[in-house]
């Protein structure tokens, strides 16, 4: 059993929660991600490691309570505890010091970014953050970037906070205005990391993506994560989750995401899911 030691409802949809697990916490680094059970009944789901303290042995996770195990795992407050929290799992992100990096979010891929982009700034890189939501009410982690980058910016599909627009806006004006970069990491929806990559191969500016959005059982043994990485069949999941994204076969990864498209939708008219959380790009 694991215990809860802070929840926090960040909006409607998204809350995060600090986890005691001190092995975890011991090992684990940017980029790897957990598998947890909320009871000994639950299905098992991974979720991307937002934050760690190896001092008090705790992980943060981030959550989008659109599904039955989130919203159960929702219900939970702190002081309780869950059923299982196995980890580290993955690899640990490729992050090399650069002399200056981009990092670029999509609605809650601003969590697994957080971590990333905090260890950038401890090897001494300059850092610059462009967050998306469809609206200011799902701009997460905004404070926590805030201390720890360079220059932070925004963009909204209404308007409400930052540019009114995609991320990808925000990016081409930055380089159009002269910014330079080593590097960039793009994490969010698939389409909206495509995108991303679109702009950075452009500029020549090398790309990191996190396919976490697409693993499902975590563990390499369902294949649903499976994924071309320059012309080899990868996991994202044992592989990953992250990938050089000028390498992703990002045309072959949407076109079979879309075969599910309709039990999606018979899942989330069934249960009524809101998610809004696409950061301007459709999941």
């Amino acid at each position: 059993m694991y215990k809860i030691l802070r929840k926090k409802i960040i909006n409607e949809s998204v809350e995060e929660m600090d986890i005691l697990a001190p092995f975890v916490s011991e090992k684990c680094e940017p980029g790897q991600f957990i598998i947890l059970r909320v009871d000994e009944k639950g299905e098992r789901i991974p979720l991307t490691i937002a934050d760690y303290d190896r001092e008090e042995q705790s992980i943060k996770i981030v959550y989008q309570k659109v599904g039955h195990t989130t919203k159960l795992l929702g219900q939970k407050k702190a002081g309780e505890f869950i059923e299982d929290f196995a980890g580290p799992l993955g690899k640990e992100a490729p992050l090399n010091k650069a002399k200056r990096v981009i990092g670029v979010a999509g609605g809650v891929g601003a969590a697994p970014l957080y971590p990333q982009i905090k260890k950038l700034k401890a090897m001494g890189s300059q850092v610059d953050v462009i967050i998306g939501a469809r609206n200011s009410e799902f701009i997460i982690f905004e404070e926590e970037f805030r201390k720890i980058a360079d220059n932070l910016y925004f963009a909204t599909d209404d308007g409400s906070k930052g540019k009114k627009g995609f991320v990808t806006d925000v990016l081409m004006e930055l380089l159009e205005k002269g910014n330079e970069y080593d590097e960039a990491i793009a994490i969010g929806p698939v389409p909206m990391m495509r995108a991303v990559v679109g702009v950075t191969k452009k500029a020549e500016i090398a790309t990191s993506v996190s396919l976490n959005p697409i693993m499902i059982d975590g563990t390499g043994m369902c294949g649903g994560c499976r994924v071309t990485i320059a012309g080899e069949t990868k996991f994202a999941c044992v592989d990953g989750p992250d990938f050089n994204g000028f390498d992703v076969d990002f045309e072959e990864l949407i076109n079979r995401q879309q075969h599910l498209k309709s039990e999606e939708k018979e899942i989330e008219e069934h249960h009524k899911c809101k998610i809004g959380l696409s950061g301007g790009y459709d999941d």
